[in-house]
């Protein structure tokens, strides 16, 4: 039985500009430190290969310091064998980096820039198709159809790019059959691309990244364990947790009278998993002007609690009435402001932005003057 790790998309040096503070460089570290953490499942499960399936950086000029500290620690975990593919982010066409990587990879490190057949075991065979480009245009593992390996070898594709329409920038123009697997004859094709861990068919999958850098997928990071016990027997897979950052969308739905601090306290991690969470909070329904100032309130004291937090509440509808507005002031300055928005926000005439831009601002009113008051 041959053993490997399926990982893919690491993003090395993802700069994370879009967050404020220390949170860059910790995520940063979090994805170098990924390299451990795969390293440490291979020898926990008796693991003797770590294939990267592409976008192992996430430029084609990677900082000299990420790449020197990558192989360094690459090679700290021989006799452990790392292959690396060239996927769109870190493709061939960034021809001083895999200079410098040839020039620099340890023993322990293969370069899967070439469509050759490359000898993981006495009967084990790689198939990679590297990246030319950041979008080639056609489809890379062709090749892999007519490639005569010796009989009885286990045929293992590599590869990186969209299936069909299934890409992770949603622009699939460089298109990887579905059934390659079959088509070629693989006992395995290993996948990069989908930040997401998805099974195509039973010998065709993404790992998804190790170390999740998006909400877009909201599960958490993994990694694959393949073992292969022969050609004619499916492989058998199982996902490793290999994250040290969880990304989570919480779905928070309010209904006109629901008290949105529960809702959202029981929605919450743990404390002790919040320092290495970074969360959405996405409140959908309607609840009353009170009801929208007390969770805003409510997500603004647990923010220290968490690596991130916010609260997208774009799709909460605002109930208000006449009740309300005499809660921010009965006459003078403040109440004139919240008719004017009162009736901006429920003017059909408007677009739907400058409605919710409306009721976002007498939301905030509100909560102003509920502060304000004594």
């Amino acid at each position: 039985m041959f053993r490997f790790i399926h990982s893919s998309d690491l993003h090395l040096g993802k700069r994370f500009s879009n967050f404020a503070g220390d949170l860059p460089g910790r995520l940063r570290e979090a994805r170098h430190t990924v390299i451990t953490r795969l390293a440490r499942s291979a020898r926990e499960q008796g693991a003797t290969v770590i294939l990267l399936a592409g976008d192992t950086f996430d430029t084609e000029t990677p900082a000299p310091d990420v790449l020197r500290q990558a192989l360094t620690e690459m090679a700290h975990h021989a006799p452990i064998q790392w292959v690396i593919l060239p996927g769109n982010h870190d493709s061939l066409q960034a021809t001083q980096l895999w200079a410098t990587l040839k020039a620099q990879a340890p023993e322990n490190v293969i370069l899967a820039v070439e469509p050759r057949a490359i000898a993981l075991a006495a009967d084990v065979v790689l198939l990679p198709a590297p990246c030319t480009t950041r979008r080639p245009g056609r489809d890379l593992t062709e090749w892999m159809d007519g490639v005569a390996t010796p009989e009885g070898a286990a045929r293992i594709g590599l590869a990186h790019g969209a299936v069909q329409s299934f890409s992770e920038e949603e622009i699939a123009c460089d298109i990887i059959t579905p059934d390659r697997a079959r088509r070629s004859g693989l006992d395995y094709l290993a996948l990069g691309d989908w930040h997401g861990a998805v099974e195509v068919d039973p010998r065709t999958r993404y790992s998804g990244t190790p170390e999740p850098d998006r909400f877009k997928h909201d599960r958490f990071g993994t990694a694959l364990l393949v073992r292969i016990a022969g050609p004619s027997i499916p492989p058998e897979v199982v996902p490793l947790e290999t994250a040290s950052f969880a990304w989570r969308t919480l779905a928070l739905h309010l209904l006109d009278g629901d008290d949105p601090v529960p809702a959202l306290a029981a929605l919450l991690p743990e404390e002790r998993c919040r320092r290495q969470t970074l969360a959405r909070v996405v409140a959908t329904g309607r609840s009353r002007l009170a009801g929208r100032a007390a969770l805003a309130a409510a997500v603004d004291r647990a923010k220290p609690d968490f690596a991130f937090l916010e609260l997208d509440d774009v799709g909460l509808a605002t109930e208000c009435d006449v009740e309300d507005l005499d809660r921010i002031d009965r006459a003078g300055a403040l109440r004139e402001a919240a008719n004017a928005l009162f009736a901006e926000a429920a003017d059909e005439n408007r677009s739907a932005a400058e409605r919710e831009i409306a009721r976002l601002a007498l939301v905030r009113l509100y909560s102003h003057a509920q502060a304000i008051r004594p």
